[in-house]
């Protein structure tokens, strides 16, 4: 299954319909059962019998598949929210809770996530139209110079250097790589250099606004986390 954003250390997801998903074989890991038993309530929800509807089944438990430790194709389900919820209603006992409570957490803020990344999506294409009103006759360099503008300040790095420190493939996005706190970042400070375009046409002017705007962005998220 195409990931939007990779899969963390418990196994949370976005899918490539940006959809936020539970693989089944990290939650037969962290409920610390087997994972041909979660297959099997898995199965037993799927099942025409079970009272759910083929269109609910169909949604939130989409066939996946794995290679095990002697390079097998094994069977594997990639779930959503609510797909999870009805899976793990049935597991009981504090450590039970413990792990519904974190899975919980994890979706929300993956969904959190792919919120961002969409509203990044849309924003960009303001980010654009206005180089174009900035410059007469825009050349290509004049976007790349004003996206790694953004990056280097956001990140440290422009997104070809992030590129290669995290190996990811050339011309990839990167921002399905970053933390919430980086692709947060990230965001306000395009979502302001849009307004600074028209505002300050001069780079150094962009760049010096753009840096002190990051400082605010920083102490502010310091404060609400203080």
């Amino acid at each position: 299954m195409k990931e939007l954003i990779k899969k963390d250390e418990y196994g949370v997801f976005a899918d490539g319909k940006e959809t936020a998903r539970a693989d089944s074989l990290f939650v037969a890991k962290f409920f610390e059962k087997e994972h041909k038993n979660v297959l099997r309530d898995i199965e037993s929800l799927i099942d025409p019998k079970s009272g759910l509807s083929e269109e609910f089944n169909r949604l939130n438990f989409e066939p996946t598949s794995y290679v095990d430790s002697w390079n097998r194709k094994q069977k594997a389900y990639a779930i959503t929210r609510d797909g999870f919820t009805m899976l793990v209603m049935g597991y009981t006992g504090a450590k039970a809770n413990r792990f519904k409570e974190l899975y919980i957490k994890r979706f929300n803020e993956m969904e959190n996530h792919i919120k961002a990344l969409s509203e990044a999506k849309s924003d960009f294409p303001l980010l654009t139209d206005n180089i174009k009103l900035l410059h007469e006759n825009p050349q290509p360099y004049h976007y790349s110079n004003e996206c790694n503008l953004v990056n280097k300040i956001a990140l440290g790095m422009t997104a070809k250097e992030f590129r290669e420190l995290n190996k990811i493939p050339k011309g990839e996005t990167i921002r399905p790589y970053l933390t919430e706190s980086q692709l947060y970042l990230l965001n306000e400070l395009q979502r302001a250099d849009i307004t600074f375009l028209r505002l300050f046409p001069d780079y150094k002017d962009r760049k010096n606004y753009l840096e002190q705007y990051k400082d605010r962005l920083l102490s502010e998220q310091h404060l609400l986390t203080a």
